[in-house]
């Protein structure tokens, strides 16, 4: 168990300190990272995987992922950064996953529980900056450095595994014995050589298929890869356009994310508290008066929160297809209401949730 604080390890001059991975380790559980451990800067052993996930067409509309600088730079980290000779893999935890997103708060819609607290894409990249700022200290000079979370082109959870992190389960997360699945992953690929940390080895998903059979739209994979054409995520967030009609009902009351396969995996029942930053503070319970939303109230309130990203129309075409799903004749009002907005997108989903109330009514 690493017990010294950063006062007690020695300073030493010259070549790369001993202990330098250690310091860094200490330093990374000081700013909230929960995992932290280093690889090399080898191309990724799986990028086929990878690669034919893109030619199966199971990044939808993701074309960003599927063009050929993507795709070179995830085969090889040096790419992306030529002087690299190491990469730091961190995790830190969000709000932990209940059994039901009910019992985290009294919203009747599914909102992923990442989302819950402020934008980790500007919560983690101060942290790491200060990392290096840190490793730049100790080393004595510049440290050549790239670092990234969910935003850069390289497969973070392949090179978490190789960095000791975990391993990557059935549902495509990675997953650690002691502290579960509910972490974000960031990465620093830096310019010095520090000695790479045991990849993990071993699969503990055995026979379980919890998150297989729990799957609202039936999105995963054998070769544990997600679908995203199918995934209530994608379709939530990352999709621009319609949902599919097909799958509409199969969302159930989520509006942002999804966390199903991950309340349902056992290991998540070792899910540490979440950092202070990500802890849930948008204002809850959601109502379905929120599909009267104008553009200036939606940006005010989620102007910290990741569901931003979903902009004002992308919100409101969830919102509606939830409310359609969940919802009742007294819902209509409001939901015709919707029915005539000016943004075509939240029109159409809100004459169909419409049309399912009337019918379900019957």
């Amino acid at each position: 168990m690493m017990t010294q604080t950063l006062k007690e390890l020695p300073l030493l001059g010259g070549a790369l300190p001993k202990d330098l991975k250690e310091k860094i380790k200490i330093k990374s559980k000081q700013l909230g990272f929960i995992l932290a451990g280093v690889t090399s800067c080898a191309p990724p052993a799986h990028f086929n995987i990878f690669q034919e996930w893109l030619d199966a067409n199971h990044h939808a509309t993701m074309d960003y992922l599927a063009s050929d600088r993507s795709r070179s730079r995830r085969a090889d980290p040096k790419l992306i950064l030529p002087e690299c000779k190491s990469i730091l893999v961190l995790a830190l935890p969000y709000a932990p996953l209940p059994s039901s997103s009910l019992t985290l708060h009294p919203s009747s819609f599914g909102i992923a529980s990442y989302a819950l607290g402020d934008d980790y894409h500007e919560v983690i990249p101060p942290r790491l900056q200060e990392i290096v700022q840190f490793i730049e200290e100790q080393v004595g000079h510049s440290v050549p450095n790239r670092y990234y979370t969910d935003t850069g082109p390289i497969l973070e959870r392949e090179l978490a595994q190789r960095a000791g992190l975990g391993w990557i389960g059935k549902n495509s997360m990675l997953i650690h014995p002691q502290k579960g699945s509910a972490f974000l992953l960031a990465e620093i690929l830096l310019g010095i050589e520090l000695e790479p940390d045991q990849p993990f080895a071993t699969d503990h998903c055995g026979t379980c298929t919890r998150c297989l059979d729990a799957c609202p739209t039936q999105c995963i994979l054998p070769n544990r890869t997600i679908d995203a054409r199918r995934c209530i995520s994608y379709l939530t967030i990352e999709n621009k356009g319609d949902i599919p009609t097909e799958l509409r009902e199969q969302l159930g009351s989520w509006i942002f994310g999804c966390d199903v396969c991950q309340q349902v995996c056992p290991w998540n029942r070792f899910a540490p508290p979440a950092d202070p930053a990500l802890e849930p503070k948008i204002p809850l319970p959601v109502r379905t008066s929120e599909l009267t939303l104008t553009s200036s109230e939606f940006n005010q309130r989620f102007k910290r929160s990741p569901i931003k990203r979903a902009k004002r129309r992308g919100y409101l075409r969830n919102l509606a297809v939830a409310v359609g799903n969940t919802g009742n004749e007294n819902d209509l009002p409001i939901l015709e209401k919707a029915a005539n907005d000016e943004e075509v997108l939240v029109k159409n989903h809100a004459q169909w949730a419409v049309e399912i109330i009337k019918r379900k009514s019957g």
